[in-house]
């Protein structure tokens, strides 16, 4: 990062936001090994965050870093074929530490919104689905939450212009930073954690509630054209705020989260789906999103801008055009009513309901993590190797439930939850 926060540093609050990563969000127990993918930028923020997890007892930290520059250049300059392949060390790393039971990882989502506009599409695809192939086995370890994974994000100066256009870039770098921390509940007063402790619990109560309602079918109807209604597995579970791991170790996968989500039967959805916000993919915004749907599968795509990347995803494998979660975030809620675009998803699908084509969470199903993918397909699980958010909460959205016994339940109105 070519321009430093002194200002901000005074008040602790990126020290405070390091612990929240490493305390609360992965929860790092003592002897884990942690996993830390960062961009460059982020450097300073990273070695926070390594810092913290030593502290908390960490065996080793493992960094791994990334940089939005040099991956362009790869896409623009290297070898055709080298985006078929996934190197097979990598591959065995990833592996050899998800394997072992003192695992952990913490990424930093910090990217240009559109850090590869223009670059072939096609070499994205191929680069993409390379990568999914080459770390299944990784995937889908952390879809099953064996691990503690906690995804956070920081500015990087692409992404702040982006957002602040009118500002200069210390303006808008220090105005991203605070609306980050707002996002975090990091004031500057120290209990960061506290507030997160309560807002996961607010979060699993609602999780109950749904649960216990044992809901059928959900339909969503919204002013820009969502009209859709869709099946829900028997015996799902809503999960949301923390969830645990292999060992029994609570821990949030996302910070921020303001989200409760389970999953839809892979075939049980019918009508049409509108984006309300953005979608960042693959280094490039797509725009007005359509989808048309017949049992459960995207028959058609559309967009206003961005249609060609989101095709190339959406064919990546015979999953991706089928759904693998539904998830409920408030109109009228912290992220939201900033009313900000974030260009981030981490960040987009945090201020309104999202639905995700690609893998469901086998946790979303009574015993669906000890299912083999046989019995999960059975159960209506979608498997892919694709999971990709977009954003469908407005400010007029309904949300109408079946529970098994057949009566109907308002679960949000004008935007909100109505229970």
């Amino acid at each position: 990062m070519n321009i430093r926060q002194e200002g901000l540093k005074m008040d602790n609050r990126m020290q405070e936001y390091a612990r929240l990563a490493v305390r609360i969000g992965a929860n790092v127990q003592k002897d884990d090994i942690l996993m830390l993918n960062s961009p460059v930028d982020c450097a300073e923020f990273a070695r926070m965050i390594t810092e913290e997890a030593y502290a908390a007892g960490a065996r080793e930290v493992i960094v791994k870093w990334s940089d939005d520059a040099v991956g362009r250049l790869k896409y623009q300059h290297a070898a055709d074929d080298v985006f078929d392949v996934f190197p097979e060390w990598e591959t065995l790393e990833y592996n050899t530490l998800a394997a072992d039971q003192r695992f952990a990882r913490i990424a930093i989502y910090a990217e240009d919104p559109e850090a590869l506009a223009g670059i072939d599409p096609d070499r994205i695809r191929r680069a993409s689905a390379a990568r999914n192939k080459g770390l299944k086995e990784f995937y889908d370890k952390l879809m099953r939450s064996e691990f503690s994974w906690c995804l956070v994000s920081v500015p990087v100066l692409p992404w702040a212009r982006k957002m602040f256009p009118g500002l200069e870039d210390e303006k808008a770098m220090e105005a991203l930073w605070n609306a980050i921390y707002e996002t975090m509940r990091i004031d500057g007063s120290g209990d960061a954690v506290q507030k997160w402790q309560q807002h996961t619990q607010k979060l699993r109560n609602r999780c109950e509630l749904l649960t216990g309602m044992k809901l059928r079918q959900l339909h969503y109807t919204s002013g820009l054209g969502t009209d859709y209604t869709v099946e829900l597995p028997k015996n799902c579970i809503w999960c949301g705020g923390s969830e645990k791991n292999g060992k029994g170790v609570d821990f949030i996968a996302n910070m921020p989260t303001e989200e409760i989500f389970t999953a839809p039967h892979k075939y049980g959805g019918n009508g049409v789906l509108a984006a309300s916000r953005p979608l960042c993919l693959h280094g490039n915004l797509i725009t007005g999103i359509r989808f048309t749907v017949e049992n459960g599968k995207i028959v058609k795509a559309e967009a206003e801008e961005g249609l060609e990347i989101l095709e190339q995803v959406l064919d990546m494998d015979e999953g991706s055009r089928y759904f693998g979660e539904l998830a409920l975030v408030e109109y009228d809620s912290p992220i939201s009513n900033q009313n900000l675009l974030y260009y981030n998803t981490l960040f987009d699908e945090n201020a309104a309901c999202h639905i995700a084509f690609g893998a469901a969470y086998p946790e979303c199903v009574e015993g669906g993590c000890e299912m083999t993918p046989e019995e999960a397909e059975a159960a209506g699980l979608n498997d892919s190797d694709n999971h990709e958010d977009f954003m469908i909460g407005t400010a007029d959205l309904e949300i109408t439930g079946v529970t098994e016994d057949g009566r109907e339940v308002q679960i949000f109105k004008d935007g909100n939850f109505a229970l």
